[in-house]
């Protein structure tokens, strides 16, 4: 452990291999985690419509990763991935339910490796899944609605019949739906996401007199897709463009992959959430797609509202120009894709997702790096740009040398993972899915961007089989069997 006092002499040895970290005094961490972003941020073009400029005004005083993806795609793993640097298949972490203290009773989470290092940890919001995590892994942590009844309890506002593209008898079949949507009659200090802010921004401003890791979590864009009526109103429903889809788009998967497409699966328990019939199926029943997707963007407007909050606290206080911010979605999110709607699946828009870190010194501003990068790099990489070292058995790797140089060479595909010996791997080109069954998926990202056309579908060419050959060597050695595992989820046909 590096002492607060030793921290001078520590950096001018490391300036010497590393100038970004050149600085007078151990750089502040603000974190921040925005549950279901996938890739619709304005800087990224993730989207037609989407309004996000806050997150874009970050992206501009740091590197964005065009290519980020997370370890998992669900709450769960994906955190506890990103805040243990344990990949899911190593810790046997795939699902909503298992927990942390059961599966990894040793890990140093990331607010506890700070605190260990004499920082100062608090949070608010949705940092880990449930909660905010085991007490021990933080000095404070504000749950704002621990003696209240949540704000977002309260019951939308009707939106009218004709931008919800329902008629009156429709409307009556509100029970029916998905997931409920619309308009709340409340200001963005009602909700829990504007509270947290609030504690955020009071952390900020206070005095500190030890370097701070704070945490921000925001609930939205996750479901329900319930923001005040200002962030409806940014979206006008004719303006809203729906996603990029083809017929037919799931014949030529494997029936496993059709299964992940109309049912919203927890690997874990082999239990379906969907709606009967699936999401999909249920929101061209009623009509809803435009209005989900406008849902959707208006919780992310919303999300990207308390951001800008807390950035410009952090603007206008003394910690400005000595705070590394790092900014993350937990997973990707589909809005219609592949017939799916949520996350739970290993195609591009069930991982993919929105990552900027700005951080003090000399490192690239204003740069986008197109490597293909993991959430779990976070964990190495935020040791690294604080000088801290790094905790053994971290299955990421350091993004430092990207925010010197965005565009250098980074030959290391992304490794994801769906439930036990469900995997995923991208590279810059490809991405290939083996599923527990041996089944599997390969997509040509310089051809088919939006992951059309399986290659891996009979008949398969020597070639194909020859990328899938080479990218086989980066699935896990190490498969980790969940808790009373049942066997892996039963395949279906259609």
């Amino acid at each position: 452990m590096i002492s607060i006092k030793r921290w001078g002499s520590f950096l001018l040895l490391s300036a010497l291999c590393n100038p970004g970290l050149a600085r007078e005094s151990p750089p502040n961490v603000l974190f921040i985690a925005i549950d279901d972003l996938n890739h619709w941020v304005g800087h990224l073009d993730g989207h037609p419509g989407t309004l996000t400029p806050n997150i874009d005004r970050l992206a501009r005083e740091g590197v964005t990763f065009t290519r980020a993806y997370s370890a998992a795609p669900l709450c769960n793993p994906s955190r506890v991935s990103l805040l243990t640097g344990v990949a899911p298949a190593h810790s046997g972490v795939y699902g909503n339910f298992e927990q942390l203290h059961d599966k990894l009773p040793d890990a140093v989470t990331l607010p506890k490796f700070f605190g260990n290092h004499g920082y100062s940890v608090r949070g608010a919001g949705k940092i880990f899944h449930r909660g905010p995590g085991d007490e021990a892994y933080w000095d404070e942590f504000f749950l704002p609605y621990a003696a209240t009844k949540p704000a977002y309890s309260k019951q939308p506002s009707k939106t009218n019949a004709t931008e919800k593209g329902q008629d009156k008898e429709e409307e009556d079949e509100e029970e029916d739906k998905w997931a409920p949507w619309g308009p709340f009659d409340a200001d963005d200090s009602e909700m829990g996401d504007g509270m947290d802010a609030d504690y955020i921004i009071e952390e900020i401003e206070r005095q500190h007199d030890k370097p701070f890791f704070l945490a921000y979590g925001t609930f939205k864009p996750h479901l329900d897709w319930r923001v005040p009526q200002k962030y409806f109103d940014m979206h006008p429903i004719k303006s809203v463009v729906l996603p990029k889809v083809v017929d037919n788009d799931l014949d030529d998967l494997p029936p496993f992959g059709r299964r992940l497409a109309r049912e919203v699966l927890d690997v874990s328990n082999n239990r379906d959430f969907s709606v009967p019939g699936g999401d999909h199926a249920n929101v061209l029943k009623h009509g809803q797609w435009q209005a989900a997707v406008k849902g959707y963007l208006a919780s992310i407007s919303f999300a990207d509202a308390q951001v800008g909050r807390v950035l410009d606290a952090l603007k206008e206080s003394p910690h400005a120009n000595n705070t590394i911010v790092v900014l993350w979605g937990d997973h990707g999110w589909h809005l219609g894709q592949k017939e799916h709607w949520r996350k739970h699946t290993l195609w591009e828009d069930g991982l993919r997702t929105t990552l900027v870190i700005s951080a003090p010194g000399t490192y690239a501003r204003n740069a986008r790096s197109d490597r293909t990068v993991s959430l779990l790099d976070l964990y190495p990489t935020l040791a690294e740009l604080t000088g801290l070292g790094l905790p053994e058995g971290m299955d990421g790797q350091s993004l430092v040398p990207l925010l010197i140089e965005p565009d250098r060479p980074w030959a290391r595909p992304v490794l994801s993972t769906y439930g036990y010996q469900n995997h995923s791997i991208r590279t810059e080109r490809w991405r290939y899915i083996r599923y527990h069954d041996g089944t599997e998926e390969l997509y040509d990202h310089d051809a088919d961007p939006n992951e059309w056309t399986n290659l891996a579908a009979v008949p398969v060419t020597a070639e194909h089989r020859n990328v899938m050959n080479q990218l086989t060597r980066y699935f896990p050695e190490v498969n980790v069997p969940p808790h009373d595992y049942p066997g892996p989820p039963a395949t279906q046909a259609d």
